[in-house]
């Protein structure tokens, strides 16, 4: 079923990619929208997928990098769709959905075989940890497709050029709304990620912090987007 699943995951993650690319050349709301299904299928037969790894280890399927890959595309999709369905932003699907498909692509290159289940792993706390994460990761990678929308029009506007791109991506003023909005809730995610990751190393090693090169880096992140947010947060309104 596994395998099953992760070929349906690849096959409609492809398909979606190629309707997507399709749609910026054509500008038919009928190929955004059979993209936007594909990759919904997609997204769901991946969560399928997830749910029965889950099932057959009893931990969240992050263990080893096939996991990881698997669950952060699914993170990517995610966090796309809903970034699409409250603001549709239909040519950003040309980038989001390559990426998702890569990673899942390069997840199944590699070794499937589960890790075992280990009861140290079992809290609620590290699974809340785990997806909140993922989801701020997500979140920040879909912010950087906007920010490839941006600097791509901005270029476009500077040689006064309202050619191919102009005319098929969003405004300087609507992408970079949708920008800080991405980054908002990847912040949000991250912040929540910390809480529990703490909460959870304390219970565990009895600990909230011990300065592993991950939680480094993550703080960096995580002081990065909350100075971004805080620096231009009078200047943003969310449309």
């Amino acid at each position: 079923m596994n395998n099953v699943c992760l070929t349906l995951a690849i096959v409609f993650y492809l398909l979606s990619t190629g309707g997507y690319v399709a749609y910026v050349f054509r500008q038919k709301r009928q190929i955004h929208k059979i993209a936007s299904i594909l990759l919904w299928g997609g997204f769901i037969a991946q969560t399928v997928l997830l749910i029965s790894r889950y099932i057959e280890t009893g931990n969240v399927p992050v263990h080893n990098m096939h996991e990881t890959l698997l669950f952060f595309a699914w993170s990517i999709a995610g966090v796309f769709l809903f970034f699409q369905l409250k603001f549709e932003v239909m040519v950003l699907g040309a980038f989001m959905a390559p990426l998702a498909t890569l990673i899942v692509f390069v997840a199944s290159m590699l070794s499937r075989e589960p890790v075992p289940g280990d009861p140290v792993l079992k809290s609620i706390w590290l699974a809340l940890h785990v997806v909140t994460i993922f989801m701020g990761n997500a979140a920040f990678a879909v912010a950087f497709g906007l920010a490839i929308i941006y600097l791509i029009q901005e270029r476009q506007i500077k040689e006064k050029k309202t050619g191919f791109f102009y005319r098929r991506f969003p405004s300087l003023n609507r992408v970079d709304s949708m920008g800080y909005a991405s980054i908002v809730v990847g912040f949000s995610m991250l912040t929540v990620g910390f809480i529990t990751g703490a909460i959870y190393a304390q219970l565990i090693w009895g600990r909230y912090w011990s300065w592993d090169p991950k939680e480094v880096w993550s703080l960096i992140t995580w002081l990065i987007s909350v100075s971004y947010t805080h620096l231009t947060l009078p200047t943003k309104r969310i449309v």
